[in-house]
């Protein structure tokens, strides 16, 4: 399919897509309107944690959608309580806003932070430190949270009130908290930076300098959370509980839906009139959210998607040393991988894509390999089976 030219498209240009236009989808396969079919290990940015179509997930916005749409946050929403209540019952959390995106989410849990301090007659402390590489979302407020020129540009003024400092650098760290740091915001796993994991010992000191100075522990487990890693949420492993978290992506499995978790001490100051969405929290939203928490409780689930990510990890670990002039490293936890790359990631991308494979960049030199949860242990080989084809004609092509 021949995408639009720049020039006769009605949408903005904020996207080099590439020209493929996908009719229908089933678990991790995507056909395209010409017919071809594509293994999808991209899974919509982390999106589709139980693949396309799932039936159970279908029947529960059918059901809602012929019930009832939409009503406002005027009035009562059962499902949204359902849904919190759960979330809570599974987390640190003691209590949930819900948004339409995890750029919202962000936003909200920022807001949070900066609405915690000022009620407790301190609004100076109205500071966040973040790490380099990190990516917060596509506002404002979350592209100065994570810093990155490339998202900055033509923006200024960049949005004040974060102080970033090196990838998992304690000296660093600790030398930025001032009178104003309100808290430390953190990816346990950057996503867009490249799949870089945080060391567990880092998550655990980042608790005990906000314990010792006053501030919130703030996660962003947008990408990583809901599954991806193996447990609910990534920040699980490192055995820390935060004070603030977003979340968003794979809780809607496709429909979008985002969340801000908070304890009832951090969010107690989000009084009536605070903060609030038109949509967030739809009936519609949340007949979802709530079906995709369904799949993930059930028995063994979470440990299965921890067995698949193992499994996978040294099936693409083989790939690396075969084929070590394109590829360096696979890093990553659970089904959250990515193969690090000799080169910059798009050309790797592309000729994946022309073997069947979806994948998707991060950073200056990784591909990020984010399949449906749900995805089987046959379909996994036949991922890396055309991922090594793709290396072989391009290692020919070199050798040529």
């Amino acid at each position: 399919m021949s995408a639009a030219s720049p020039l006769s498209s009605p949408l903005y240009a904020t996207y080099a897509r590439a020209e493929l236009a996908f009719e229908r989808g089933e678990g991790v396969w995507l056909e395209t309107t010409s017919g071809e079919r594509y293994l999808d290990l991209m899974g919509g940015i982390a999106v589709n944690a139980f693949g396309h179509a799932h039936p159970y997930l279908v029947e529960a916005l059918k059901r809602q959608a012929e019930k009832l749409w939409h009503v406002s946050n005027i009035f009562e929403i059962p499902g949204q309580v359902e849904l919190g209540r759960r979330l809570c019952e599974a987390s640190f959390a003691d209590r949930v806003f819900f948004t339409n995106s995890g750029g919202e989410a962000m936003e909200c849990a920022i807001k949070t932070v900066r609405r915690y301090h000022h009620a407790k007659g301190q609004p100076q402390k109205n500071r966040i430190i973040t790490f380099e590489g990190a990516f917060h979302g596509r506002t404002l407020a979350t592209i100065a949270a994570g810093g990155q020129a490339k998202y900055l540009e033509g923006f200024a003024p960049n949005v004040e009130g974060f102080d970033q400092v090196a990838f998992a650098d304690r000296d660093a760290l600790k030398a930025a908290i001032g009178p104003e740091t309100a808290g430390i915001l953190i990816e346990p796993i950057q996503g867009e930076g490249g799949i870089r994991p945080v060391p567990h010992e880092f998550l655990r000191f980042i608790r005990e300098l906000c314990d010792e100075h006053g501030l919130l522990m703030v996660l962003d487990e947008i990408q990583c959370g809901m599954g991806r890693t193996g447990r609910l949420f990534a920040h699980e492993w490192a055995g820390v509980t935060p004070d603030v978290m977003a979340i968003a992506k794979a809780i809607g499995g496709g429909f979008p839906l985002g969340a801000c978790l908070a304890t009832r001490e951090a969010s107690e100051a989000m009084a009536v009139g605070s903060h609030g969405s038109t949509y967030g929290g739809n009936p519609l939203a949340m007949a979802v959210g709530n079906a995709v928490l369904d799949l993930v409780f059930q028995d063994g689930f979470l440990t299965e998607v921890s067995r698949k990510g193992l499994l996978l990890k040294q099936k693409l670990a083989r790939l690396v040393d075969a084929y070590p002039d394109q590829l360096k490293d696979v890093r990553g936890e659970g089904l959250m991988l990515g193969l690090v790359c000799a080169g910059a990631p798009a050309e790797m991308v592309a000729r994946l894509r022309k073997h069947g494979v979806l994948t998707v960049g991060a950073g200056h030199n990784v591909v990020r390999v984010l399949p449906a949860l749900i995805i089987s242990e046959a379909e996994m080989d036949e991922g890396v089976n055309r991922i090594e084809a793709a290396l072989r004609a391009a290692d020919k092509s070199a050798a040529a």
